[in-house]
């Protein structure tokens, strides 16, 4: 099954870039669905009729969506599938789970399984999946009725980082587990081993199932830890408000590049936004070129000479004694809270914060405004 839909998945995609470089039309799923009909009925590939053939169909529509995920620029251009990589397979119907067995077309007799919690609600489709270790998952869609979340009528703002995760505005923070740095000495270790072992040999592939057991890990651990916080986050607060980072850009820098992979702040950002989605709780980015590690969030003074290094700072205008992160966190709160409330927007925030900083360089530090969106 896995080697079948994983030829279909490159056969039709071969087809459609041939199709566009050649004659610049592009093929539909049902153009690729005729080719696989006609592709059964040939001797040389009959042996596509051993399996199930929605699978089959699954597999050319898992390639449709992947090509308007990148015409709507969610995903990159779809590639070509390996088999040394995960592979996994669809069954949209006839999922039955019985006696602790999976029963699927073709595996009548049943699949054995270790269930981790109880089958709930209707069951609409599985996937069937096994990853570079070697460890077969299936997972099983259900259609049940989603308890949201408790509302808290609380708002917090969250200022991420390397050092910490996250910040909240309340004084509290989640610290960053470093999941990555803690194994790395290990990943070089196999990963040495690896490099001297011979292309093709059984040795090899025994490496690289160990050097896949450590990634794995890693990665476990960091997914773990970042659903935790995140739905910890989400049932806690009915207003989530973050700063809109570039973190493609942060990842060019490559003296922050390996820091920001393992604190995986993309992943985490995700989280929150559809965790808070499911819970009808509401979750706001602010822009990013909004100041708020500069400005303070008592009287709005924006200190330009902040750097990086420095991690508290006093207000010039009301005294005031920061902690560089807490008061960030606040003023992301403040804005997240101006944008929902129609006072501030994503698109205006920049303009107003220039007009607010050209404003303030012709008065005292003493005497300067509240700055622009940020509110007293």
């Amino acid at each position: 099954h896995f080697g079948h839909c994983r030829f279909v998945f490159n056969r039709m995609l071969s087809d459609r870039k041939e199709k566009y470089l050649n004659e610049k039309t592009s093929l539909n799923y049902y153009d690729n669905a005729r080719t696989l009909t006609e592709l059964k009925k040939e001797e040389e590939y009959v042996w596509l009729k051993e399996v199930n053939s929605q699978s089959l169909q699954a597999a050319i529509r898992n390639l449709d969506v992947a090509y308007r995920n990148f015409f709507n620029k969610q995903n990159k251009f779809p590639r070509f599938k390996s088999k040394y990589d995960k592979q996994s397979f669809k069954i949209p119907q006839n999922v039955l789970i019985e006696n602790e067995k999976l029963v699927i077309p073709k595996f009548k007799e049943g699949i054995k399984l270790n269930l981790h919690r109880q089958i709930e609600g209707e069951l609409l489709f599985a996937t069937i999946s096994k990853n570079t270790t070697g460890k077969y998952y299936v997972s099983i869609t259900c259609e049940i009725k989603y308890i949201p979340y408790e509302k808290t009528n609380k708002s917090i703002g969250i200022d991420t980082g390397i050092k910490e995760l996250a910040i909240l505005s309340d004084g509290s923070s989640y610290e960053n587990i470093k999941s990555l740095k803690t194994k790395l000495s290990k990943l070089k270790y196999e990963q040495r081993q690896l490099s001297k072992k011979t292309k093709g040999s059984n040795s090899r592939n025994k490496q690289k199932k160990k050097l896949a057991l450590v990634h794995e890990h890693i990665t476990n651990i960091r997914k773990d830890y970042l659903h935790k916080v995140s739905t910890e986050i989400a049932k806690n607060h009915d207003i989530i408000s973050v700063e809109d980072l570039a973190v493609k850009n942060i990842m060019k820098n490559h003296c922050l590049a390996q820091a920001m992979s393992d604190v995986s702040l993309g992943t985490f950002y995700t989280m929150l936004e559809y965790k808070a989605k499911w819970n009808d709780k509401s979750f706001v980015k602010i822009d990013r070129f909004f100041p708020s590690s500069k400005t303070c969030s008592i009287c709005g003074w924006i200190k330009q000479d902040l750097e990086l290094k420095h991690r508290e700072w006093t207000c010039e205008s009301c005294g005031t004694h920061h902690n560089r992160d807490v008061n960030a966190a606040n003023n992301i709160l403040k804005q997240g809270l101006n944008i929902l409330s129609g006072y501030g927007t994503q698109s205006d925030t920049k303009q107003k914060q220039v007009e607010a900083n050209s404003l303030e360089l012709s008065m005292k530090p003493e005497a300067q405004p509240i700055a622009s969106g940020v509110g007293g």
